[in-house]
């Protein structure tokens, strides 16, 4: 069984221009009805206003045209000001920050996932980030998928999981930083077959455990 993969508002250019526009991220070190999917302080995935949990074995395939960068003000929990553009363009300029963001204009990457499998299948997402060890592992999946197209440019969308990795900071103690695992490469028109579709289904008689929605 293949996977149809199509993304809304992809506005998408040649492919052979995707390896360019990622490396760029190697020097930086939403839209209706796309949900903003983050990593939370205890290592879990969660998406939407209400912290959904992401199954642990859930599939998403990221849009390789989607990758941005930019810059964000946060104020007291809210964001003052965003300014995000393609990563096939130079990051914009930027004028002073807004009189209450507390810590400025920090950078800022991101990029754009839909689901292939299970509660959450089809439901597009949002991520974006400016912590070190979350643009880290976007610079990783970027360089990767500019690596592939280099190869092989008839599959330049990486299906992913969703894992975690952590280090231990001297002052606030494990640290958890997100991991995006590829599991294969398919076309910008789903060929290639999925793996957990192909996988048995649990006995009808098994309730699927309730996922937990976590604390803001």
């Amino acid at each position: 069984m293949s996977n149809i993969v199509t993304f809304k508002q992809a506005n998408l250019p040649a492919v052979a221009s995707l390896s360019t526009a990622l490396r760029a991220l190697e020097k930086d070190v939403g839209s209706a009805g796309v949900v903003l999917l983050k990593m939370d302080k205890t290592g879990h995935w969660v998406y939407g206003a209400d912290q959904t949990e992401v199954e642990d074995d859930s599939t998403w395939a990221v849009n390789p045209f989607s990758f941005v960068h930019g810059f964000i003000a946060w104020g007291d929990g809210e964001v003052l000001g965003e300014k995000m553009v393609s990563v096939s363009q130079p990051l914009p300029e930027l004028d002073a920050a807004p009189p209450n963001a507390k810590r400025g204009w920090e950078t800022q990457v991101g990029m754009s996932l839909k689901c292939l499998n299970g509660e959450d299948k089809d439901m597009e997402a949002r991520y974006t980030t400016t912590s070190v060890g979350g643009k880290r592992s976007v610079q990783t999946l970027a360089l990767a998928i500019a690596a592939q197209v280099e190869k092989d440019q008839s599959k330049p969308v990486p299906v992913v999981r969703l894992k975690k990795d952590h280090y231990t900071h001297k002052s606030y103690g494990k640290i958890f930083t997100p991991v995006f695992e590829i599991v294969e490469w398919i076309s910008m028109d789903g060929g290639a077959e999925d793996a957990a579709d192909a996988a048995p289904e649990a006995p009808a008689a098994e309730e699927a455990p309730r996922r937990r929605r976590r604390a803001v």
